[in-house]
């Protein structure tokens, strides 16, 4: 089990309110602070939240929390459907995990969110679902064996660095595909898909991609 997270939020992505205590009746100004995201962890590196490329097919989503939900579909006997801060309620981890792009640039995170796994449980996955298959916003899919999503203890972020996913980066969920290339790390996800077709075959995927990709196998499959 992936330690839980111990530091306080280092972040205000938003503006900070000066509140007014004399009841003046004085409207104050709203200022923003800038954004303070956690360089080294554990003794290790960390990459910048900035410092790669984003590389989406349809450029960056804007994903509203007024009307969104995120969905736990298909081969389930309990189908969820919670907003946001839903999903934020339960229980968090951390990992330092390294996206890998097929371009050939790297970028060492730390992340925060839930394990999809528990996701997966509350569903009440049903014994033939073997994949599940993550939606965008953006129309792009990928797909995971649900295997791997239990023992690699995979993510569904919503933070980097101490920092909550910025909108080129996936707000408001990014899956941390750990030992995967980077066209599995499915961005801005809108719904999980449990299915019994092992075959299935995501946006990349269709284009020739590896079904499977693991990075100790070439991303180009046969």
């Amino acid at each position: 089990m992936k330690t839980k997270m111990r530091f306080p939020v280092l972040v205000i992505l938003g503006g900070m309110l000066l509140a007014a205590c004399g009841g003046t009746g004085e409207t104050k100004m709203t200022s923003r602070l800038p954004r303070v995201e956690i360089q080294e962890y554990e003794g290790e590196d960390l990459s910048s939240v900035d410092s790669f490329r984003e590389n989406s097919i349809k450029g960056p989503q804007t994903v509203s929390l007024d009307t969104y939900t995120l969905k736990v579909s298909g081969l389930v006997d309990n189908p969820l459907a919670l907003t946001y801060e839903q999903v934020r309620t339960r229980e968090a981890y951390t990992k330092v995990v390294t996206l890998h792009c097929v371009e050939g640039w790297d970028a060492t995170i730390l992340w925060e969110g839930i394990l999809i796994d528990d996701l997966l449980k509350e569903a009440q996955a049903q014994e033939s679902a073997v994949i599940a298959i993550f939606h965008a916003a953006d129309g792009y899919t990928s797909s995971l064996p649900v295997a791997y999503l239990r023992d690699k203890q995979i993510l569904l972020a919503y933070k980097m660095n101490g920092v909550d996913v910025p909108r080129e980066r996936g707000f408001p969920f990014v899956v941390v595909a750990e030992a995967k290339w980077g066209y599995k790390w499915v961005k801005w996800v809108t719904e999980i898909e449990l299915s019994n077709d092992p075959a299935y075959k995501g946006y990349w995927e269709s284009f020739g991609y590896s079904n499977t990709g693991d990075l100790d196998e070439p991303f180009f499959g046969p």
